[in-house]
């Protein structure tokens, strides 16, 4: 997948992704959000979208997002201002395979629907785990590619529009498993009907 053809098919979707993947998405973010605001602290959510996110944290963790689609980002800048979201520190662009941040800035990081739209996810991840703290938390959100079924075939006759879609339809789940800093703590599904699977890593001290 190539970095600007996700920015023009992000391009297209920040007009209608809250009432289209944002509602769908909607059950499953709001319990990745509430495991992030449980820890409180400094966060980093990479690929923030919209902004859907935001308000859900109610303040109980520092929050640092950021995205590569300016018209995305666009939409959270927004959203901060109009409800007024103190606890959003700042709002950036940037390329998730290079997090402008030190080494050990955050006590948690999370990408929700993000692993699978980005070029390099493996890079994501390795970055995601430097950024993070030891000791800290890396939440992962995605949808993962079944091994068999009807849903596993639409998933492969997808997977040739990847550019033009902006995420892999049968994206592996052992693409964000290969950090040796991570340590694999919980993985559950998340609704609807298990779509999403959310995965908890701990940083190693």
């Amino acid at each position: 997948m190539d970095i600007e053809a996700v920015t023009r098919s992000y391009k297209r979707w920040a007009p209608i992704y809250d009432l289209s993947f944002g509602a769908v998405s909607d059950r499953a973010r709001k319990l990745v959000v509430a495991e992030v605001a449980a820890r409180g602290g400094e966060a980093l959510e990479v690929g923030v979208g919209t902004g859907l996110s935001l308000p859900l944290y109610h303040g109980q963790a520092r929050v640092t997002g950021i995205d590569y689609s300016a018209d995305m980002l666009a939409k959270a800048q927004s959203r901060v201002q109009a409800e007024r979201l103190t606890h959003v520190v700042s709002l950036k662009r940037m390329d998730a395979r290079s997090l402008g941040f030190a080494d050990a800035s955050f006590d948690t990081v999370v990408a929700m629907f993000l692993m699978s739209v980005v070029p390099d996810p493996e890079q994501v991840l390795s970055e995601m785990a430097r950024v993070c703290r030891p000791g800290g938390e890396v939440l992962i959100a995605n949808h993962f590619a079944r091994d068999r079924g009807g849903l596993a075939r639409v998933e492969r006759a997808f997977a040739r529009f990847e550019n033009t879609l902006g995420w892999h339809s049968d994206f592996e789940r052992d693409r964000v498993m290969g950090d040796p800093r991570l340590d694999l703590r919980e993985e559950r599904p998340l609704p609807p009907f298990g779509l999403f699977t959310f995965l908890r890593f701990r940083k190693r001290d």
